[in-house]
Formats: C-alpha cells, structure tokens, sequence
C-alpha cells in the first residue's frame, strides 16, 4: 500500500457518489448490516449535535466496464449507511433543536443544510491491496456489536502470536477467497484467523482436538514470544503451495473446501515431504466421490462409513480428526 491520505467529505458527497453508483458499502469482506434502528439513531443525533465520530476508512478501485472510480468504504459501514439510510428517510432520529424524533424530510431547509455540510474525517488507502484491505480492516474493527471469540481474542492481544496467525492469515487472502474456504463475511469475523490459529497450534503440539479456551491461551501464553515463526512459516507455505499446485477444482469444488476436511488436508500434507501432485489430485477426488455417492451409507464399506461420520458431526474432536487424517492419508500418501 502506498499510504493512507487524511481528508473530509461532507455528508452530501458521500449521498453523491451513492446516488451515482461510485460507493461500495457492501465489499466482499464486510459483514452484514448488523446495527438497530436506535443505534443508526444515535448516529444521527451525535452528528446533529456537532459530536466527533471515527473516520471512514475507503479504498478507491476501478470499474473498467463502466469506467468509473469506485469509492470502496473499508471501515465505517454500518455509519455509512446509517447516514444514507437517514437521507432516504428511512429511520427517525433525535434533533437537539426539537428534542423529539424526526425523519429527515421533517427537518427545516436550514437543519438539512447543516446536516449535509457537515465533515466526515476519511482515511484514503491509496495503492491498496485486497491483502492490505484485510490487514487494515483486523487491525481497526475489532469492536463489534457482538464479539465473537476470535474478535475478543483479536480486541484482547496483539503480540506474537497474535500477529503470526493474522498474517498468515492475511498471506493467503486469494486463496480463501479463490477456493471458497472460508465467505467474506467469515473473513469480516476472522473466522479464518481463529482457523490459522488452529492449525498453526496443532502444528506446534501435534494432533488435537479445537478448544475455545486453548486458543485463547495460546494467544495469552505467547503474546510476548512465538519461537520458530520462520519453521513455522516455511511449513505453511509449503503446504498451501502444495495446494495452488493441485487442480483448483480439487478444493474449491469438493468436500475439501469445508473449513474442518480442509483442516484435516493440511496437517497431511505437512507430513509429506515429496508430495506426488498428481497421486493427491487423484486421491482428493476418489475421496470426494465416495463421500457423495448415491450408495446407501449402511452399504458403503467400513471406513468410508467412519469418514462420513467423522465429516458430519463434532468434526473439531480428536478421534474425528484422527479418523479423517488416517483416511485421507490412505489415498494421497
């Protein structure tokens, strides 16, 4: 990224550039509109009160097929469209001159005026990329209105090992999004960092179950210290090299694009030294095959039976993980 420029807009360009098509509220990796009607009016209220707000952070891109410059909102969302959604007259809001709740179209032509003029601080990210975006967008928005326990962990720490597992995470921002791993809004909730954060423990302490409570005290225990982050990032990069080497459709298309086989796939791989592309590609689809077969589950033989239960419930258990490793291992190695 080449830097982020500070400047204002006022309330009335951002309503412009949304009438003109030329604002993304909704990128790929924001979440959904999560914020109530009392929340989108307190908003409007702390602006009518001349209160400060945190700054929206946008991303310019391109749209070549329509030739336009498109003003991408990587932080500030829900603000965004809280304030847009006021114009529309679609929520009531707190006027200080009146004390009562209004709409927009009920404010006097001085009151719109004020409203519309007022200055929205704004971080440009010039030169940035969708890797930069997500860096930037974990690093900023880590409250929400309801934390999960990767953003908990994500607002709580910022050490080592914290950081390891965000850019590792960060690293591989295509390949989520290429192979369907993992939705945009996953991304959003950093589901896919609490994901990077399992494997890179499982990586360090060998085969074991998930714990909620495990990560969050790999995150404390070594928020000071992560030992071996260059082994431990040669052994990531070589197993997600051996990945973009398959046939795409070998992922993306399969059960392996289910986060908890995917799981499984990698701490195989990372026991395979030589991998042979072409056994695995093979392997990876006799695999998908019998998983989605027409034959009656009771009808298949013993270990596909065991294979499909360990994908289909409690799949963050040890012997489910152990039963998926052992089986996968059996075609790919």
């Amino acid at each position: 990224m080449d830097r982020v420029e500070y400047q204002s807009m006022v309330i009335q360009d951002i309503i412009n550039l949304e009438e003109k098509g030329e604002l993304n509220t909704t990128p790929w990796y924001q979440r959904r509109s999560v914020w109530n009607s009392g929340q989108k009016s307190y908003l409007i209220n702390t602006i009518f009160e001349k209160k400060p707000i945190p700054a929206l952070y946008i991303r310019h891109s391109l749209d070549l097929d329509r030739g336009i410059s498109v003003k991408e909102v990587v932080d500030g969302q829900q603000r965004t469209r809280a304030i847009i959604s006021f114009c529309k007259n679609e929520f009531s809001a707190r006027h200080p001159d009146v004390n009562k709740l209004i709409k927009f179209s009920e404010l006097t032509k001085t009151q719109k005026q004020n409203f519309l003029l007022t200055a929205i601080p704004v971080g440009f990210l010039l030169g940035a990329t969708d890797a930069d975006v997500i860096d930037i967008f974990a690093r900023i928005n880590s409250v929400a209105k309801t934390l999960n326990a990767q953003e908990k962990r994500n607002a709580q720490f910022s050490g080592e090992f914290k950081q390891f597992c965000v850019s590792q995470s960060v690293k591989r921002t295509e390949f989520w999004k290429e192979y369907g791993v993992f939705t945009g809004n996953d991304i959003a909730r950093m589901i896919e960092v609490q994901f990077m954060s399992d494997v890179v423990i499982n990586l360090i302490d060998g085969l074991s179950a998930y714990s909620a409570a495990k990560v969050t005290k790999y995150y404390k225990d070594h928020d000071d210290v992560l030992e071996n982050t260059e082994g431990l990032s040669k052994r990531l990069d070589r197993i997600f090299d051996t990945c973009v080497s398959l046939k795409p459709n070998s992922i993306k298309q399969s059960i392996f694009n289910r986060a908890p086989i995917f799981f499984s796939l990698i701490m195989v791989l990372d026991e395979i030294s030589n991998p042979n592309i072409i056994k695995i590609e093979k392997g990876l689809s006799e695999i998908d095959n019998r998983f989605n077969s027409d034959t009656p589950l009771l009808d298949r033989p013993k270990e596909d039976i065991n294979f499909f239960n360990a994908c289909s419930a409690t799949t963050q258990s040890l012997p489910n993980r152990k039963t998926r490793g052992n089986y996968i291992k059996s075609f790919i190695q």
